[in-house]
C-alpha cells in the first residue's frame, strides 16, 4: 500500500491487533482451559448424535414393524386342544380341556356390564389410544423390580392377545401385539373391539366369553345379568381362580375387595350412581358343574395341578385353558388308590345320612408328601369332584388346632428359648398345666386359655403336655419363645406366610390358623427330613408339541436345625406310642404325629410321618346346601370326631398300604441336651377336672382351643421385643432333679415347694437318670382308661342310638 493512499475503514466493533505485539499462541491440547471449552461440547455433540440416531432407528423400526406385521387370522384358541394329565408312571389320569364358548352381540350385553368390564380393565378405553407405552414401561419395570408380573395392556392389546396371538410371555409376541393393536384400532371401531374382547376373554370354569361365564356362574344368559353380577364377572378377568369364591371359600375377602373396586370405579367414572352403589349386594355365584369326565378324584387333581402351575408362574390360566399340554404329575397311582380305599373304609362306608343327618356334613381331605424329595405322591380332595366341588386337600378355611403345637416346640429348641425363670425349654421342662391359667410375661390383654374339658394337670413336662395336648402349657411356651418367632418357624417349615389367622399372639399355639392339609403336610415333611425344607412339587414334567417347559427349580434348604426338628420328632413319637394318636399304630412302623381339633369340633386332624412318608388327614363338617361350617357332634355314630379317632385311623390304614412292600425304617435322630426320655411314674399324671376327660363335652374338647384362639386374635399388637419373648413376671417353675440324678450335660432345674423330691426307680435304658413324681400332678381319683376301638374295627351299620357309647383317644 502506498503512503499517499488512505487507510481502509475499520469494521464497526472490531479493533485491529497491534502488529508490534507478539501473537498469542493457542493453548496446548492438554491445557485445562482448552479442555473446559471443548470437552462439554464433545459430550453434547455425542449425545445429540446418539439421540438422533436412536430416533431414526426407532422410526425405521416402527415403520418396518408396521409394514411387516399383518393382522393374522384367529388363533387356535377357538379350537383348543385337550390337556392330558398323567400319573408319575405315565398312566393317564384324565384328558381335559373342552372349550366352552358362545359369542353374543354387544347390543345383547347390558350397558352396565360393559361398563363394569371397562372399570375393571381399561377405564379410558373409549378415548385412549390402542396402546399405552407409559403403562407398558411401568408394568415392565414393576415386573423387573420384583413387584409381581403386571400387565400394561389396554383392552385392545388384550383382545389381540386373546384372539390373534397367544399367552406366551415373549418379546416377539409383545412386539406383534403392539403393531397389530395399532392397525386393528384403525380398522375396527371401539364397539367391535369391545365385543370381540368380551367374547374371547377367559373367566374361569372353562368359560370363554361373557355368555359362557354368565351360564357357568349364574345359570343365566348374558343379557339377564344385573350390575352386581356383571361387576363380579369383570373381577374374574384379573385372575379367575383367585376370585372364584365357590372354588376357594377362603378367597371371599379378596373377591369382595375386587368387586368393590369395580363398583367404585363405575361411580368414579359416573357410570353408576352412589345410591345404586350403596344398595349393591355381593352376588354369590352358583356352585360349578364340572364335566362328568372329572368325577372321583380326577377333578381335584386337575384343579390342584392347575393352581400349582399358575401360582408358580409356569403358565397363566388362559394359556393352560387353551390346551395342548402333556402334564406328568408326581402322584403315584398305587398310593392314590390307597388313600381312596382308606377313606372309603373308615368314613364313607360308615355314613348313614338317612338315619343320622349329621353324616351329611362329613368331608375328608388329605395329602401325602415324600420328605426326601418334596413330591406329592397322593391327595384326597373329597368324595367326588362332580358332587363336592371344593378341594378339601388345598382349601384354607378350617383351623388346624393342636397340629400346630409341634411348631411351638420346634421354635423353642431352635432359638434355645428360656422359661420365665430363665431355664432352658426341653421336652423334660416342667410347666404348670392348670386349667385357665393366665399366661405370664405377656403384656397384652389377659389370656387364660382353657384345657380340653376344663381339665387341670398340675406340674407336667412338655413331653406329657404334648401327649395330652395341654393348651395352657403351650400358650405359655409360645410366650416364652415369642409368638413372632413361632410364626417365623412355622413359615420356615412350610406354611405360607399368607396363611389366614397366622397371628403373632399367644393364641398361635392353639392353632387358629387355617392352613390346608397340603400346607401342613409340607411342614411335617420338613420335620421328617431333619429340618430340611423343600417346597412341594406336584408336577414332574410338562411338555407341549414335544418341547419341555421350565418348572420351578427343586432343592432343599435347612429351615431349622436338625436338632430342633429331630427333638420334635422324638416327642411326637410318644404321641403315637402312648398319647392321643395311638390309632396311628395301625401303620405297623415307627411313626410320629399330632392330633388336633378345630373350634366347636368343626374339623379334626391327624398329621404324622414315618421316615419315608408325611401325611395329613382332616375330617371337616360343612353343610352341603349353604356351605356353612358345621360341628361334627354325632357324626359316624360317635359322640364327637377328634384327631385321634377317625383321622388317625385313616392315616394308619393309608400309611400301611402306601408303604406295603418296603422295609420299615427307624428314625435316625440327633437330640439336644435334656431331650432324652425319663422314666414315667408308676401312676402317670392325670387331669383334675369335671367329668370324664374322654367323655362328651358341650364345647368341643380340644375344639375349645379354637375358641381361645379366636379370642387371642383380638389381643392388641405388642412391641417386637415382647412378641419375641421378653421375660416378664414369674411364670411356670421347674422342679430340680434329685442331686444324685443330675448329669453335667443336663440343665439344672430349680427346686420348687410344690414338687417334693421323691426318688424314682431308674429307667432301664438310662439307669443313671431319675424323675421326680410331682404330687400336685396326681388326681384325687383315677378315672378308668378309655375303651378305644382298634383302627381297623368296623362300626356295625345299625341305629347309633342302640350302640354302646364309643370312647375315643383324647386329643
Amino acid at each position: 500500500m502506498r503512503d499517499d493512499q488512505p487507510a481502509p475503514a475499520h469494521r464497526p466493533g472490531w479493533t485491529p491487533r497491534d502488529p508490534t505485539l507478539p501473537a498469542t499462541p493457542p493453548p496446548p491440547p492438554g491445557h485445562p482451559r482448552r479442555a473446559r471449552r471443548s470437552r462439554p461440547r464433545r459430550i453434547l455433540r455425542a449425545l445429540l448424535r446418539t439421540a438422533l440416531f436412536g430416533a431414526l432407528l426407532l422410526a425405521a423400526g416402527f415403520g418396518a414393524g408396521y409394514l411387516l406385521v399383518d393382522i393374522p387370522p384367529a388363533n387356535a384358541a377357538a379350537t383348543a386342544q385337550s390337556n392330558v394329565y398323567l400319573y408319575r408312571d405315565g398312566t393317564q389320569i384324565v384328558r381335559d380341556g373342552e372349550v366352552n364358548r358362545e359369542n353374543v352381540r354387544l347390543a345383547h350385553i347390558p350397558l352396565t356390564v360393559q361398563q363394569a368390564v371397562l372399570a375393571a380393565e381399561d377405564r379410558d378405553f373409549s378415548s385412549a389410544r390402542a396402546v399405552d407405552p407409559k403403562a407398558m414401561v411401568r408394568a415392565a419395570w414393576n415386573t423387573l423390580t420384583g413387584k409381581g408380573r403386571q400387565s400394561g395392556s389396554t383392552i385392545t392389546q388384550q383382545y389381540v392377545k386373546n384372539y390373534y396371538l397367544g399367552q406366551e410371555q415373549t418379546v416377539t409376541r409383545k412386539v406383534k401385539e403392539f403393531f397389530i393393536a395399532i392397525k386393528l384400532n384403525r380398522e375396527k371401531s371401539k364397539d367391535e373391539i369391545l365385543e370381540g374382547y368380551l367374547n374371547t376373554s377367559y373367566f374361569g370354569r372353562n368359560a370363554y366369553g361373557i355368555q359362557a361365564a354368565a351360564r357357568a356362574y349364574y345359570g343365566k344368559e348374558a343379557a339377564e345379568l344385573d350390575t352386581a353380577e356383571g361387576a363380579y364377572l369383570a373381577s374374574l378377568l384379573n385372575a379367575p381362580s383367585a376370585y372364584d369364591v365357590a372354588t376357594h371359600p377362603e378367597n371371599r375377602p379378596r373377591a369382595l375387595a375386587r368387586w368393590n373396586y369395580v363398583l367404585d370405579g363405575m361411580v368414579k367414572e359416573r357410570w353408576l350412581s352412589r345410591a345404586h352403589r350403596a344398595t349393591a349386594v355381593f352376588p354369590t355365584p352358583h356352585t360349578a358343574r364340572p364335566a362328568t369326565g372329572l368325577s372321583g378324584q380326577r377333578g381335584y387333581i386337575v384343579q390342584a395341578v392347575e393352581e400349582y402351575l399358575t401360582s408358580h408362574g409356569v403358565l397363566d390360566e388362559n394359556t393352560l385353558a387353551g390346551g395342548g399340554f402333556r402334564i406328568t404329575t408326581t402322584l403315584e397311582k398305587d398310593k392314590q388308590d390307597a388313600f381312596v380305599t382308606a377313606v372309603d373304609e373308615k368314613v364313607m362306608s360308615r355314613l348313614d345320612p338317612a338315619r343320622n343327618p349329621v353324616d351329611r356334613y362329613v368331608r375328608v381331605g388329605g395329602a401325602a408328601i415324600e420328605p426326601s424329595t418334596g413330591r406329592v405322591v397322593a391327595m384326597y380332595g373329597g368324595v367326588d369332584y362332580t358332587r363336592q366341588y371344593v378341594n378339601n386337600a388345598t382349601r384354607r378355611d378350617y383351623q388346624v388346632g393342636s397340629t400346630f403345637k409341634p411348631f411351638v416346640l420346634t421354635a423353642a429348641i431352635e432359638h434355645t428359648s428360656l422359661t420365665q425363670d430363665g431355664e432352658p425349654i426341653t421336652p423334660n421342662t416342667y410347666y404348670d398345666g392348670a386349667d385357665k391359667r393366665p399366661v405370664q410375661g405377656w403384656h397384652g390383654a389377659l389370656y387364660a386359655p382353657a384345657n380340653e374339658d376344663d381339665a387341670s394337670y398340675g406340674d407336667i413336662t412338655v413331653r406329657t403336655a404334648t401327649d395330652s395336648s395341654v393348651n395352657t402349657v403351650y400358650a405359655q411356651m409360645a410366650v416364652d419363645v415369642g409368638p413372632a418367632r413361632v410364626k417365623e418357624t412355622a413359615v420356615a417349615l412350610g406354611l405360607p406366610a399368607r396363611t389366614p389367622d397366622l397371628n403373632g399372639s399367644p393364641s398361635i399355639a392353639l392353632g387358629p390358623a387355617t392352613a390346608s392339609a397340603l400346607d401342613m403336610a409340607e411342614a411335617y415333611a420338613t420335620l421328617a427330613n431333619h429340618g430340611r425344607h423343600g417346597t412341594y412339587t406336584l408336577v414332574e414334567r410338562i411338555t407341549r408339541d414335544g418341547q419341555d417347559l421350565n418348572l420351578p427349580p427343586s432343592g432343599t434348604r435347612q429351615a431349622v436345625s436338625r436338632v430342633a426338628a429331630d427333638t420334635t420328632t422324638h416327642v411326637l413319637r410318644s404321641v403315637v406310642e402312648s398319647g392321643t394318636g395311638t390309632a396311628a399304630l395301625a401303620a405297623g412302623r415307627p411313626a410320629a404325629g399330632k392330633t388336633g381339633t378345630a373350634e366347636d369340633d368343626k374339623a379334626a386332624w391327624f398329621a404324622g410321618y414315618t421316615p419315608d412318608l408325611a401325611t395329613v388327614v382332616t375330617v371337616m363338617g360343612q353343610d352341603p346346601d349353604t356351605g356353612e361350617q358345621k360341628p361334627l357332634y354325632g357324626a359316624l355314630g360317635q359322640n364327637r370326631i377328634n384327631g385321634g379317632g377317625t383321622p388317625a385311623e385313616i392315616w394308619g390304614h393309608f400309611t400301611r398300604e402306601a408303604l406295603a412292600g418296603t422295609e420299615a425304617r427307624e428314625f435316625e435322630l440327633e437330640l439336644g441336651a435334656g431331650a432324652e426320655e425319663w422314666l414315667e411314674p408308676l401312676d402317670p399324671p392325670q387331669p383334675d377336672g369335671p367329668g370324664d376327660p374322654d367323655g362328651p363335652a358341650e364345647e368341643g374338647r380340644e375344639g375349645r382351643e379354637g375358641r381361645e384362639g379366636r379370642e387371642g386374635r383380638e389381643e392388641q399388637e405388642q412391641p417386637e421385643e415382647e412378641r419375641l419373648g421378653q421375660a416378664g413376671p414369674k411364670g411356670p417353675r421347674q422342679p430340680r432333679l434329685p442331686e444324685e440324678a443330675q448329669q453335667p450335660q443336663t440343665p439344672q432345674l430349680p427346686q420348687t415347694a410344690q414338687v417334693p423330691q421323691v426318688p424314682q426307680p431308674a429307667h432301664p435304658a438310662h439307669p443313671e437318670k431319675e424323675r421326680p413324681r410331682p404330687e400336685t400332678a396326681q388326681p384325687e381319683q383315677q378315672p378308668p382308661p378309655p375303651e378305644t376301638e382298634t383302627p381297623d374295627q368296623a362300626i356295625p351299620q345299625s341305629d347309633p342310638a342302640a350302640q354302646p357309647e364309643q370312647q375315643l383317644p383324647r386329643q
